[in-house]
C-alpha cells in the first residue's frame, strides 16, 4: 500500500521528468518550425502518437480496474529501480535532443544539407531519444507498479518499432554507404547489443 510520502515523492518525480520532457519538446519544435531546414523528403504518419493515446486512454477505460489490479506489484525495490531508470533515462533522452538540434523532427525526414550525428550519444546507440524515451516508459513502469503501464510500454515499443523501419529506409536512401556503415559500429537501440537493422537521425 503506497504511503503519503511515496505517493507525492511519485508525483513529483514523474511530473519533473515528464513535465521537462514535453516542455522541451514544445519549445524545440517551435524553434525548429523557424530555424530548422526545409523538409526534401517524409516518410511516414503524423498520426501515431496520436493513435496511441487513443489506444491507451480506450484499453484504460473499457477494460476494468481490477484486471489490471491483478497485474500490479507496487514493492520498494521495483520503485527505486524505477527512479533510478526515469532519471537516467530522461537526462539521456535530452542529451540526444540537444545534440540532435535542428535535424531533429517528431516523424522520419530528410531536410536540406541534412547531417549525419554520430558523435555523443549517437555513438551509443543509433536512436538515442527512442532509447530514452523507451526507458522513461520503463522507469514510470516500474514506479507505478506495473498494471496498466504494461500495456503503455509494449505500446511503446510497438510504435518505435514501426517509426524505425521507416526512418531506417529514409535514412539509407538519404545517405547510401555512409549509413551502412554507421549502422554497422553502431547498435540500434540498446547499448552495447549490436543488431544489423538499421537507425535514424530523426529521433
Amino acid at each position: 500500500m503506497l504511503t503519503p510520502q511515496w505517493f507525492w515523492l511519485r508525483a513529483g518525480i514523474l511530473g519533473l521528468c515528464w513535465g521537462l520532457f514535453c516542455l522541451i519538446w514544445l519549445i524545440g519544435a517551435i524553434y525548429n518550425f523557424w530555424k530548422a531546414p526545409a523538409v526534401q523528403k517524409r516518410s511516414g504518419p503524423f498520426s501515431l502518437w496520436i493513435i496511441g493515446i487513443v489506444l491507451v486512454a480506450g484499453v484504460g477505460w473499457f477494460i476494468p480496474h481490477r484486471f489490471w489490479s491483478l497485474l500490479t506489484f507496487d514493492t520498494p525495490w521495483l520503485r527505486f529501480i524505477g527512479i533510478i531508470c526515469l532519471l537516467l533515462s530522461t537526462a539521456f533522452t535530452f542529451w540526444a535532443r540537444w545534440v540532435l538540434g535542428t535535424m531533429w523532427s517528431s516523424s522520419a525526414v530528410a531536410k536540406a544539407s541534412h547531417e549525419l550525428r554520430t558523435d555523443g550519444p549517437y555513438r551509443i546507440t543509433r536512436h538515442p531519444i527512442y532509447t530514452g524515451m523507451l526507458g522513461m516508459l520503463f522507469g514510470t513502469m516500474l514506479m507505478s507498479g506495473l498494471g496498466l503501464y504494461i500495456f503503455i510500454f509494449l505500446l511503446g515499443i510497438a510504435i518505435f518499432e514501426f517509426k524505425l523501419h521507416l526512418e531506417e529506409r529514409l535514412m539509407t536512401e538519404t545517405f547510401g554507404e555512409q549509413y551502412v556503415q554507421y549502422k554497422r559500429r553502431v547498435p540500434q537501440l540498446i547499448p552495447g547489443l549490436k543488431l544489423s537493422r538499421g537507425g535514424t537521425q530523426t529521433a
